[in-house]
Order: C-alpha cells, then structure tokens, then sequence
C-alpha cells in the first residue's frame, strides 16, 4: 500500500484524528502539545500519528494536504489546520462547532 492510500485510509478510519510529532501522552513539540491540549479542552475523543515515527508519513501528509507543516488536525476526513488555525478556531468557538457531532454523550 502506497503512503497516500494508507494516509486516506487512516483519516477515514478516525473522526477526529491528528497528525503529530509525539503523541497525545507525550506530545514531542510545543505546537503538536498546543492541539492536543485544545481538543482535550473541547472534550472530544481523539486519535493521533506520530509522524516521528515514520518520514514517509511525515512527508506525505504534508503532500496531502498541501500544507509544509506538523501538527495537522483532520474532523471527519476534513483537513482543518495546523496549530495557529486550531487555536484560533477553538477560541471563536468554531472548532467546538466542528466537534460537536463527534464528543461522547
């Protein structure tokens, strides 16, 4: 399976998904740690991809989305952003919009 394929594959596997360098227990930049701490305030579950771990991930899903930069937040197949956009839209409330349909009861 091509990087592309196993991205797209993942971003539908995963409501709310972030791509990251680190994890969500041990995220491994400030930027990546900024999100992660934003969608654990927006209280909605969430999975994560350590691009660290794999640079043909790393480099592919900047190719995906189009957009040279880590972290990268995808809700319901939809690329959102990266950390500035993240926090910005968590702090207008249109992130909590965008959520909405995916926190758990």
């Amino acid at each position: 399976m091509d990087v592309q394929t196993h991205l797209a594959d993942l971003i539908a596997q995963h409501k709310v998904l972030l791509f990251m360098k680190g994890s969500k227990s041990f995220p491994q930049c400030g930027f990546s740690s900024r999100v992660v701490e934003v969608l654990k305030r927006e209280g909605v579950p969430f999975e994560t991809v350590n691009v660290l771990a794999d640079p043909a991930i790393r480099q592919g899903i900047k190719e995906l989305s189009n957009w040279p930069t880590i972290p990268q937040l995808y809700v319901d197949g939809k690329f959102l952003g990266g950390c500035d956009i993240v926090t910005e839209m968590h702090d207008s409330g249109e992130l909590a919009k965008e959520l909405a349909p995916f926190k758990s009861a």
